[in-house]
């Protein structure tokens, strides 16, 4: 009885391939960001008869954006590149009185509309940027009109000067650079244009060569070096070069941190300052904060950090004699600080963020102009972790001689972006989910405790089963107390239909679960699955330095635990309620799945290795010149509610069912060719193999497998026959193409994963899709009984979506209709191209860009299924493949149903005394 009632539950899919017009935007979330903000971040006037601004910044995944100060919304962003940048490699400008942004990244310089991101012209110079400039003066005039850029960049064997036309991106003249010179950065004053460029001594110290440019037709004019007296090893003891004459200085250090060096860039002459230690502290960095703005004055801060604290000293620059002074010092403060300078008029600010106050004041003089006090950035942190600013940019508001308001977009050292007006947080934005590399969806304790009481009675004899549930009873009377105060008010809201606010602690059908996120930075964060906005915790769990990656794997071994695993370092598990630490384990190596197995796997690009007690057990090797490009198993927790598929006369075909299938995909690169083999992960066994030829290499491979089925997607490229197209294959294991007969197997008494002499019979199929599918997943639920969706990511219409079962059917009739059987099934006839219904689509309207993956879970109840994908962007929401058959809809008329049974039961008291006296009367009658 059991298989008709799922084939029946399966053809539900076809009437339910997307969510309901009332469930989108409300089960699902999309978060558009643009990653934590780099150095160059700013606020400018889109439009510079308006006083309104908004903050631009380059993030550090290589993404240009707009946000509104006000709400902290995303204007609009534009993806430079995806792929990993190192900091300080990204620059973004913006003239004083222009409505146009510039940005540089790798080799592209770029000039985009200030207010709504559109481009307006781009240049690629060819190689690698190192600086990118506003020329504010351009002729040596001020003239009216786009400001020029210039651009210097290089390589390994030449670099070079560009001045970039401001209207139309054409180049106006490059100065080629020597090539045995490492190019710095690039300075403009009111007649000349500098080129700071790094030489290199005998000894192996550092020379700073400046070379005067003019203007107007980039020849040379000077050249001079500047003595640093043996101090400069490495680039990273230069502070900071200024971009115009509102900071027109060199500043370098030693590598002691012992003296600061500062040249008035033109002059040869230069001021020495001793670094003070406070208490013995040694300092570890050192940066410069100057205006951008030309008509300034030109004062610029030096922040000095130690371990555990902070301060900063101002100085003032004198054009005319090229001399430097310290004018004052801010006090020290324990814990990181955040400086940003401001500009109003010719006057300058600087702003001061600290764990608690944010302070601002005038470069000309010490005397503070506002203080604020923090008392909460308003963001989620970790167990017994200080929230500290990193980085920020402020906005001063002057009215007469004093600061009325001050606001200051500040990066934290959680990773979220956090906007403080006068010390108030207004907004915060979670950028450290833009770096995210690692989830994993983490079902409450609560939760999953009750799964495993209830799946205990399931599995019991029924007296068991009520012994058990009685005394299940008696423990959750403990709990009335807390329960019964809230308990008319949930009442109320589920009779009002509100009741959408629950939380983890309250979850009733399993939507809150917790997704673990481990992101790029080795921060770990955990958030509700059914309600982003609330993070529930965010803590650092790997102290990485500097360039150094992190490939953590992400589990949780049972419930209400987070396990974090890393081939670098021990891992270990976390509370997941709370981001408590429980205990370590030991690093691992590479692995098919998170969860442990008794068979470890090492994959190299040439070989497969399998290891079973650390003995091996048996290595893959591709053909020769075949690398491995993935491999990919049957999910552990992978339910099979049929071990059969039934057809239309109700006969069965027997699934291969085995939980050792993995997927392996490699490719040839000189004949363009690409293999997919089925393995038996536990003989090392193939199964099955496909070959195809003619395969665009560069373009994303993407594959799945689940249950007794897997997909892959490539891209053809063209051939004389056919133009470049996108593949979407789908196979399917039986144990036999005959119904109701189960092949070698019918007689086999014990099966052996090891010794295994059957091999599977396999049915697959092709379709033409219209664009590259990058990822794959597959819907999950508790029980396998609802049918699954085939999701699919789409790079290049930033798309998710969900492809039912059905359509990708390997059994679908070629060159035929299908019989009325066939029909009963759910089967329709196969067509060649599958052309993706605007349904399918589970992000709807919304640019879901720049995902690396997509993580599911089974919700509490069988029909549901919870997604979540990850990247720049984070997109998550839950599908019913097979319909919402477990619970209400959101279109159940509670009112309606209260109402009718109201009536019946006054109908009832009323009717009551009618109908008994009816009775009595009838009696009377007869006498």
């Amino acid at each position: 009885m059991r298989l008709p009632l799922i084939a029946a539950v399966t053809l539900l899919a076809r009437t339910t391939l997307a969510v309901f017009a009332d469930e989108a935007f409300k089960v699902d979330y999309h978060l558009a960001l643009i990653g934590e903000p780099s150095d160059a971040s700013l606020f400018h006037q889109p439009n510079p008869s308006s006083r309104a601004s908004l903050i631009y910044s380059v993030s550090e995944e290589g993404v240009l954006g707009a946000v509104n100060p006000r709400d902290g919304t995303l204007v609009w962003r534009q993806v430079l590149s995806l792929e990993a940048t190192a900091r300080n490699t990204s620059f973004l400008r913006a003239g004083e009185g222009q409505d146009v942004v510039i940005s540089g990244l790798g080799s592209q310089v770029a000039a985009w509309s200030a207010a709504d991101g559109r481009q307006i012209w781009s240049v690629d110079l060819g190689s690698q940027l190192a600086d990118v400039e506003i020329l504010e003066l351009s002729d040596g005039k001020e003239t009216p009109g786009p400001k020029d850029a210039l651009a210097l960049s290089t390589t390994e064997k030449n670099a070079a000067v560009s001045r970039i036309d401001g209207a139309t991106g054409t180049i106006k003249w490059q100065y080629p650079l020597d090539g045995g010179d490492a190019p710095y950065q690039v300075s403009a004053s009111a007649t000349e244009v500098y080129a700071v460029v790094l030489h290199k001594t005998m000894m192996g110290y550092i020379k700073l060569k400046v070379i005067s440019l003019d203007p107007v037709t980039g020849h040379k004019k000077d050249e001079y070096v500047l003595s640093s007296d043996n101090e400069l090893a490495t680039p990273d003891s230069i502070i900071s070069v200024g971009a115009n004459s509102a900071s027109p200085i060199i500043a370098w250090t030693d590598s002691a941190y012992s003296v600061l060096k500062v040249n008035v860039i033109g002059t040869k002459a230069t001021s020495t300052f001793s670094i003070e230690k406070h208490n013995g502290h040694a300092v570890t960095s050192i940066k410069l904060h100057a205006p951008y703005h030309v008509n300034c004055l030109s004062h610029f801060l030096v922040h000095y950090e130690t371990s555990d604290a902070h301060w900063a000293e101002v100085f003032h620059i004198d054009p005319k004699q090229s001399k430097v002074e310290k004018a004052y010092s801010l006090p020290k403060i324990s814990g990181k600080g955040a400086f940003s300078t401001s500009t109003s008029d010719a006057n300058v600010y600087f702003t001061r963020v600290t764990r608690d106050q944010v302070v601002t004041v005038s470069s000309a003089s010490h005397g503070v102009l506002g203080r604020w006090a923090v008392e909460d950035y308003g963001v989620a942190g970790g167990t017994g972790e200080v929230t500290e600013p990193l980085r920020s940019v402020s906005d001063v508001s002057i009215k007469g001689e004093t600061v009325s308001a001050v606001r200051s977009a500040v990066l934290l050292s959680t990773g979220d972006w956090v906007l403080l007006r006068d010390g108030m947080p207004i907004w915060s934005r979670p950028e450290m989910l833009a770096s995210v590399v690692a989830a994993s969806f983490v079902a409450p304790a609560e939760a999953e405790a009750l799964v495993h009481e209830l799946e205990a009675e399931a599995h019991s004899n029924p007296l068991q089963a009520y012994i058990h549930r009685v005394i299940r009873h008696l423990h959750d009377l403990q709990k009335l107390p807390v329960v019964l105060p809230s308990l008319p008010q949930r009442m109320m809201q589920g009779f009002l239909g509100t009741n959408e606010d629950e939380d983890v602690a309250s979850d009733t059908f399993g939507f809150h679960q917790i997704v673990a996120c481990a992101t790029k930075n080795g921060r770990l964060v955990a958030l509700d699955a059914a309600n982003l906005s609330k993070i529930l915790w965010n803590r650092q769990v790997a102290d990485l330095k500097s360039e150094q990656t992190w490939q953590p794997i992400v589990s949780s071994p049972k419930g209400g635990v987070i396990e974090v695993k890393s081939r670098a370092a021990a891992g270990t598990q976390y509370n997941a309620s709370s981001g408590e630490q429980l205990l370590s384990i030991l690093p691992i190596d590479v692995e098919l799945d998170a969860a442990a197995k008794p068979v470890q796997y090492t994959m190299r690009e040439s070989t497969l290795e399998a290891t079973m007690d650390g003995n091996a057990a048996w290595h893959f090797s591709p053909m020769d010149g075949e690398r491995i490009v993935s491999l990919v198993p049957r999910p552990v927790n992978d339910p099979v509610a049929s071990i059969g598929k039934v057809l239309g006369d109700r006969r069965v075909l027997y699934k291969y069912l085995d939980p050792n299938l993995a997927l392996l995909v490699t490719a040839k690169d000189t004949a363009r060719s690409a293999t997919f083999y089925v393995l038996n992960t536990v003989s090392g066994a193939v199964l099955h193999s496909s070959s195809h030829v003619g395969v665009d290499l560069s373009a994303p491979i993407s594959s799945i497998m689940s249950e007794n089925w897997f997909a892959y997607s490539l891209t053809a490229e063209a051939s004389d026959d056919s133009p470049k197209g996108h593949q979407l294959v789908v196979g399917e294991l039986f144990e036999s193409l005959v119904a109701d007969d189960r092949g070698p197997l019918e007689v086999t008494a014990n099966y052996s994963s090891i010794q295994t002499s059957t091999d599977p019979f396999t049915l697959t199929q092709t379709y033409q899709i219209p664009e590259a599918i990058s990822k794959m997943a597959v819907t999950r639920t508790r029980q396998g009984i609802t049918s699954r969706q085939l999701l699919a990511v789409l790079p290049d219409s930033h798309a998710v979506v969900g492809l039912p079962y059905a359509v990708l059917d390997p059994r679908r009739p070629a060159n035929r209709d299908p019989t009325k059987t066939e029909q009963l099934e759910g089967l329709v006839r196969y067509a060649p191209v599958i052309d993706l219904d605007p349904k399918w689509y589970l992000n709807h309207k919304r640019e879901v860009i720049g995902l690396r993956d997509v993580v599911t879970s089974p919700a509490l109840i069988e029909s549901t299924s919870l997604v979540f994908a990850y990247g720049l962007d984070v997109f998550g929401t839950r599908l019913s493949p097979s319909f919402s058959f477990d619970i209400l809809g959101a279109d159940f008329n509670k009112f309606q149903m209260l109402a009718t049974v109201a009536a019946l039961a006054v109908a009832t008291f009323a009717v009551a005394p009618l109908v008994a006296r009816k009775q009595v009367n009838r009696r009377w009658q007869f006498l």
